[in-house]
């Protein structure tokens, strides 16, 4: 299972959310770049990044300093936030990300996903984040009667690489995963499912890893940044 340092990018600086509130956001670098090597140097092997900004406003907005983590670091990385078109997607594979994630267009543009899939294998994931179990869109503002298992299904022959799954109510909280509706959902599809939101400890990651189902992998951003959780430690464990 990998663990993905998560580096979620406000006003240019490294931050992380409450619930999903922007107006509740901690700043822990205004350097990003740095944080990023940072992780890299304590062996992590991916970096999972978010542009929040961009989330919001439906096109990139932390654009800068994403490149500067692309440049700085040579492990591969994710990008979630304001990515809704295909020239969008073109662009930011071509400055080097490993992995596009695409959230609001899952929902709103579920064809561009499929065409995304088609044209990039291997290099287009989906995020779903939840609230009480259904999609929420549009940097989470935005909450739909779609269940997250029925919406994962309909990209069951899409051909993506990945499922992000967030619970919002989870995410920065510093209360543990949900690890009984991420196991679900990584039952209910055979696409590999990421577990994203309340990982605080090494318990935790433990506990994902343990859950009965295999999981590609988790994100955990607060944890790190607050020292809850040893990146290096993490990751012994988790190869162990």
């Amino acid at each position: 299972m990998i663990l993905y340092p998560a580096i979620d990018l406000k006003d240019g600086n490294c931050v992380r959310l409450f619930k999903g509130d922007m107006d509740q956001a901690t700043v822990f670098s205004d350097d990003p770049a740095a944080q990023a090597r940072a992780f890299v140097e304590a062996g992590c092997e991916w970096l999972h990044l978010v542009d929040l900004n961009g989330a919001f406003a439906g096109e990139p907005v932390n654009a800068a300093p994403v490149e500067a983590i692309l440049g700085a670091c040579k492990v591969p990385a994710q990008l979630g936030g304001g990515i809704r078109d295909m020239k969008t997607i073109e662009t930011w594979l071509d400055k080097g990300l490993a992995r596009v994630i695409l959230g609001t267009v899952a929902v709103e543009n579920p064809a561009l996903v499929r065409e995304a899939a088609k044209a990039f294998p291997g290099q287009v994931a989906v995020g779903l984040d939840a609230r009480n179990g259904k999609v929420a869109t549009r940097g989470w503002a935005e909450e739909t009667e779609l269940q997250v298992t029925d919406l994962a299904k309909d990209f069951e022959d899409a051909g993506i690489a990945a499922i992000i799954y967030t619970d919002i109510n989870r995410d920065g909280a510093m209360q543990g995963p949900n690890i009984e509706a991420t196991a679900a959902l990584a039952r209910a599809v055979s696409i590999p499912v990421i577990a994203s939101g309340g990982v605080s400890s090494l318990d935790d990651l433990i506990a994902l890893r343990d859950c009965g189902v295999t999981l590609d992998g988790a994100i955990s951003g607060r944890a790190l940044y607050d020292g809850a959780l040893d990146l290096a430690q993490a990751l012994a464990a988790l190869k162990g």
